[in-house]
Order: structure tokens, then sequence, then C-alpha cells
């Protein structure tokens, strides 16, 4: 498999974001990932694909997404698209902007949760969009730099307050796990080394030191999914990066990453992702570069 194309952004190194505005007809910038933190707008793209690591799917007319993932690979793909105007506007900031200092007090705790998730890469809803549409709509043009830096800070608080969508599996986005109790950390780091051998919730219980029925919900709370669906989660992120990663063929992969059935594999790939592995593993060909 080819390389992805590392971006080298326009942030200097005496600049806190850049911030650029674009008006074009197509998308037609390849596959790539960087160092940096971005926050992308898109208005008028109804149709456009977007990719965030193993994340696949159709925009509407407003989109707006954080990627905070140390080269989680990305891209807006001009797809079913046909507007003559789609306008993008770009934030990018270094992970270095906030230090850890500064994260861990207070006032920063919603913001520092959100970057957190955002390394898996975020979208945010159209209610989110819609309220800090204003901002979006007057950051690029604002003339004072200190001021667009204030409205960054408060844009990035505004809308780590509402419920957004985790975009990319964290077994394909390598991405660090949240802070989390010491077992439910066990736990996790238990299924994501042995994710493609047999695991059932009874064992996991004994794990945790709890009854199935315990451990059944102590999982759901903590994850906000049943244990089977956040197991074929792991699973799947693992199968989707070795076809991104390897030549493996797809019946390999099946079986290495703990599916004991390919027609089953294929049918549940295409549930969760949107596209078969087979389509999945072009769709990634077709955007790579090599670099």
């Amino acid at each position: 498999m080819s390389s992805v194309l590392s971006e080298i952004t326009g942030l200097s190194q005496r600049d806190c974001f850049y911030i650029v505005e674009r008006h074009k007809k197509v998308f037609d910038y390849p596959l790539h990932q960087h160092r940096e933190y971005e926050l992308n707008f898109v208005q008028n793209g109804t149709g456009v694909r977007r990719i965030v690591g193993d994340s696949i799917e159709e925009i509407g007319p407003l989109d707006l997404v954080l990627i905070a993932g140390e080269n989680l690979e990305h891209v807006w793909e001009q797809g079913n698209c046909h507007t003559e105007d789609i306008r993008e506007i770009t934030i990018q900031f270094s992970s270095e902007l906030f230090d850890s200092n500064l994260l861990n007090k207070n006032q920063f705790d919603r913001i520092r949760k959100m970057l957190e998730r955002a390394a898996h890469g975020i979208s945010f809803p159209v209610e989110a969009i819609m309220k800090e549409y204003h901002r979006l709509d007057t950051l690029a043009t604002e003339p004072d730099s200190f001021q667009q830096f204030i409205s960054c800070l408060q844009l990035l608080y505004e809308l780590s307050g509402f419920d957004y969508k985790i975009l990319a599996s964290s077994s394909f986005a390598h991405a660090p796990r949240d802070r989390e109790s010491r077992r439910i950390l066990k736990v996790k780091e238990h299924i994501n080394a042995h994710y493609a051998e047999t695991l059932t919730l009874e064992m996991m219980a004994d794990l945790a030191g709890m009854s199935p029925s315990s451990f059944s919900r102590f999982f759901k709370h903590h994850t906000n999914r049943t244990f089977s669906s956040y197991l074929i989660d792991i699973r799947l992120g693992h199968a989707a990066r070795a076809l991104v990663d390897t030549s493996q063929n797809i019946s390999e992969i099946c079986y290495a990453c703990g599916f004991n059935n390919l027609s089953n594999f294929n049918r549940i790939f295409k549930a969760k992702r949107g596209t078969s592995p087979r389509e999945f593993r072009q769709i990634y060909k077709k955007t790579k570069v090599i670099v």
C-alpha cells in the first residue's frame, strides 16, 4: 500500500491559529494527514463523501468536523455533490497550543475532553453548527488577530458542550484512550490485545471480578455500548486498518481479526461502515498518493 500524503499546513510558529476560507466547485485534495489539529466547516456540500479514518459518510448541507488525532487520515471527496459554490472554512492549530497545565484547569475541562475524543475525529450536530454559524461566518474576516483568537477559544468551548459523534474507531486511529477507571481500562486493554481470540461476556466479567449481569451493566455505563457491540467495533477497526495497510486478502483479514465467517464479516462491515471491505480498500487505494 502507498503512504498517505503528509500535509504541510499554513500554521506558522508565530500564530496560534491558521484560518482560511475557500469557495470551490470541487474537492480535489487527496487523502492526507498532519500533526496539527483541524476544525473543518463545509457549507453547500450535500453529497460530498467525508472520510475520517475508517468512517465514510455522505454529508448534508452543513458539516463541521474536529480532527485532533496525530496523523489520522482524512479527506473530503466530491462524491455526489454538484453544487457550484461550496464554502469551506478550515481552522488549524498546534497540539502544543494548550499545554497540559492549562488543559487540566477546571475552565478547560470540557475542551480537554473534546480534544481527547477528537483523536478519533468527531462531527457536530446541525444544531451546534446553527448556534455557532455567525461566529464561523465572520471568523476568517475578523481583522483583529487577538479578537480572532478569543473567538476561536469561544468556538471550541461552545462546541464542547454538544453531543458530538465520534467517527473513527480507536483500533483504526491508534488513538489514546480516555481517562477511565482502572477496571474498565484493564478490560479494554485485554480486548485490544486478544480481539482475534474467542472472548465472552463471562470471561470479561471474571477478569473484572464481577458477575456477568453486573459487568454487563458496568460496561454499558462506561462505554454506552454492549460488550458484543464494542468487541465487533474493535475487530472492525483492526480489519479496516489491515485493508488499508496490508495486501492480505479479505478472507485472511476476516479470520485474523476474530471473525469466523466471511459472509458474516462482509455483512457486518457494510452495515457498520457503509461499504463492503472490498469497496473500502478501493476507496483508500484511489485516494492515497505516494510521498
